[in-house]
């Protein structure tokens, strides 16, 4: 089940140069996503109406000052808001009679903001903006890894959530190992759409919060439909790591995650050793939701148990009460209640 009248995170703003489209998959829809020659996001439906054709294969152009993307196969022409503005296999005689504003293709609303773009999966106005990161204000990402999980969204999101796996799953020196377990006990309370671990001193068996000095304070949100934001602070200074959980079809979802900071210390070590750590970190996730599918494939019952897997039963009642708020017409009513959760890990 997909979740609608929700902003999905599209692509980053750095991997869409003017005059420029990418191709994505999104809630199992293709989808074009382009600047156009002013600067301007837009998204419209990547299925040429004429005959099916990909429109992401073609190009964009630029006409009397607007943008217009063409398709490849017969060079009919979209502008950014879908609406077909050429056509042409169409003689002077045939352009007078037939209107082809009445072909288009559908459209997508987008906002751009903190080097994210997000496009607007729905029919209703939405009623609430994208996630807005706190502390960085205007900033843009500074360091970013994607890959793609074999998996249903759902499978993807609570592996990602999932606390007690880390040192089974992520061994290595500088975050955790097994005998490094302990017990621990976390605070976590309700915010818009999701839930919150809210701001602690981050574990003490991990080496790359010591790196940061002092004592940091961190928080984590969890916000549907698949956002992951962690934000650690210490003073004035700041490292906020955002992770896009976002839904390309049935079996494959693609993993974004994003970097912001104005801390010292991760700007002296080098980008690329910063983004092979990631690449480690989320590739072993993504090895092990991978394997899991083995095992899905006899769809066997699953268990989810106190404390450690309280965070996804919140996922479900948050789809739950989200999808339901939309069939009726009622308030979103957030189910998470404030608690604290115990585990070892």
């Amino acid at each position: 089940m997909y979740l609608n009248e929700l902003w999905y995170f599209g692509a980053l703003s750095q991997q869409l140069e003017v005059g420029k489209h990418l191709h994505l998959e999104l809630l199992g829809q293709p989808v074009l996503l382009g600047r156009g020659f002013d600067g301007e996001v837009f998204a419209i439906r990547d299925i040429c109406p004429h005959r099916g054709i990909l429109l992401s294969s073609g190009r964009l152009l630029q006409n009397k000052g607007k943008t217009e993307v063409e398709c490849p196969y017969h060079g009919w022409r979209f502008g950014t808001g879908g609406q077909c503005v050429r056509i042409p296999s169409l003689t002077e005689e045939q352009r007078k009679t037939r209107d082809i504003s009445k072909i288009s293709t559908k459209s997508f609303m987008v906002c751009e903001q903190q080097g994210l773009i997000w496009v607007y999966q729905g029919e209703k106005e939405p009623k609430t903006p994208p996630i807005w990161l706190d502390f960085i204000n205007n900033a843009t990402p500074k360091l970013y890894t994607e890959t793609v999980f074999n998996c249903h969204v759902d499978h993807a999101v609570i592996g990602l959530m999932d606390p007690a796996h880390i040192a089974f799953i992520h061994r290595q020196w500088w975050w955790r190992t097994e005998n490094s377990m302990h017990e621990k006990a976390k605070k976590f309370g309700p915010v818009e759409h999701g839930f919150s671990m809210l701001p602690h001193t981050p574990s003490s068996n991990s080496f790359l919060y010591r790196l940061l000095g002092a004592k940091p304070e961190t928080e984590i949100r969890f916000q549907l439909p698949g956002i992951r934001v962690e934000y650690v602070r210490i003073g004035e200074r700041y490292v906020v790591g955002f992770t896009a959980v976002t839904p390309a079809n049935d079996n494959q979802t693609k993993i974004t995650i994003a970097l912001y900071w104005n801390h010292p210390v991760m700007s002296i070590i080098p980008n690329a050793l910063l983004r092979k750590g990631l690449n480690i970190f989320v590739g072993q996730d993504r090895d092990a939701v991978n394997a899991q599918q083995k095992g899905l494939a006899y769809d066997p019952k699953l268990m989810l148990i106190h404390d450690s897997d309280i965070q996804a039963k919140w996922y479900f009642a948050l789809k739950r009460s989200w999808a339901e708020a939309q069939i009726t017409g009622a308030q979103f009513k957030n189910p998470v209640q404030a608690k604290t959760l115990k585990w070892r890990s």
